[in-house]
């Protein structure tokens, strides 16, 4: 029986509610198909901060990394922030710990719901970089100021190399799968040192993969075409900033956040999460849709079955895909899509979904 144990991080707001729902469709898959998941629980919430003071340390970390994945719902509160004013998000933390330098965040448009655009065929694969980039100086020594403030953008050649390899295997493995196999670069190294480093390197990484089609577009336009012509894109891979930018973009062409899941990987770990926020405002309302936590958890599984040469662990994470799916084009769908559906509702029919 394949087993794995996995660290589950609910968090704050609607996080504990979404993630209750990915824990009952992963509890169906285990009565199902012989999956065997044991989990431990975290909280790291930004409300347990302000409560307690507490917050996630480098020996939580430790901890948690000696687990198979982590389950994460979301994280922080908009009154809830650190001494230098920034919002609490363990997150950030096991990103620069774990060295998770590349976020995956698929974004398809599903039968069943409506897309803003006029595009019809939209599926692509964002790859946002998390360990660097306008992130890399969040714990430099920073002087309390009224007058000025600033950032620090480094973006490293080891870093990109990783990120861009990751991004033509990923072009590669799409492709079996339908989609073009092409990596497109969104940057700004007309106007930042850091991004002609990067450019550079995938430059050098493209010439490597001749098999794969790549292109390069400043982000300014980039962002416009994946507004005004998004079926041009398949992989789209870029900054820390940028990436989290574009990937939101992304995401609002499909219905929006809600159907939008996300993987942060290294070589060695992987954080699985929702794409969108806590949401305090609609929490404990019962209204949350749980299909992005849901996909999040399907791919876990996909990434622990590629890890460990596990078929059964691939072909159940196929299954709550097809299960979401059906779920969006039959309905009913959430009140974010449009639909009158409750979390237990979504959550039901998912589960009514799931292949014998």
């Amino acid at each position: 029986m394949t087993h794995y144990d996995i660290a589950v991080i609910p968090g704050d707001g609607i996080g504990p509610e979404v993630v209750e729902a990915a824990l009952s469709v992963l509890n169906e898959c285990e009565a199902r198909y012989g999956l065997k998941l044991n989990y431990t629980f975290y909280d790291f919430s930004a409300d347990l901060y302000r409560r307690t003071g507490r917050k996630i340390t480098a020996a939580d970390m430790d901890e948690i990394g000696q687990k198979d994945a982590v389950l994460f719902g979301a994280m922080g509160l908009p009154d809830v922030r650190g001494p230098e004013g920034l919002e609490l998000g363990a997150q950030v933390e096991m990103r620069a710990h774990y060295g998770l330098f590349s976020s995956l965040r698929p974004v398809r448009l599903f039968e069943g719901v409506e897309s803003p655009v006029k595009a019809k065929d939209i599926d692509m694969l964002v790859i946002r970089e998390t360990s660097e980039g306008m992130f890399a100086g969040l714990a430099d020594h920073h002087e309390p100021s009224d007058e000025s403030a600033s950032d620090r953008m480094t973006i490293t050649r080891a870093t990109c190399e990783k990120l861009f390899d990751v991004a033509f295997s990923q072009a590669r493995a799409r492709r079996k799968r339908g989609t073009p196999g092409h990596v497109t670069l969104l940057h700004k190294s007309n106007a930042l040192r850091s991004n002609v480093l990067m450019e550079k390197v995938f430059d050098e990484v493209a010439a490597k993969s001749p098999d794969v089609g790549s292109a390069k577009y400043y982000i300014d336009a980039g962002s416009m075409y994946m507004v005004t012509d998004p079926e041009r894109y398949d992989v789209v891979v870029s900054e820390n900033i940028f990436g989290d930018i574009v990937s939101e973009i992304a995401a609002g062409l499909v219905g929006g956040l809600g159907v939008a899941p996300s993987a942060d990987v290294s070589l060695t770990h992987g954080v699985f999460q929702p794409s969108h926020g806590s949401a305090p405002d609609i929490a404990g309302q019962g209204v949350a849709n749980p299909a992005a936590m849901i996909l999040s958890a399907a791919m876990m599984l996909e990434w622990l079955g590629e890890r460990r040469g596990d078929d059964l662990c691939t072909q159940i994470a196929q299954n709550i895909q097809i299960a979401v799916e059906s779920a969006l084009a039959t309905g009913p769908l959430a009140r974010d899509l449009g639909g009158p559906a409750g979390t237990q509702e979504v959550l039901d029919t998912v589960v009514k979904a799931l292949p014998a």
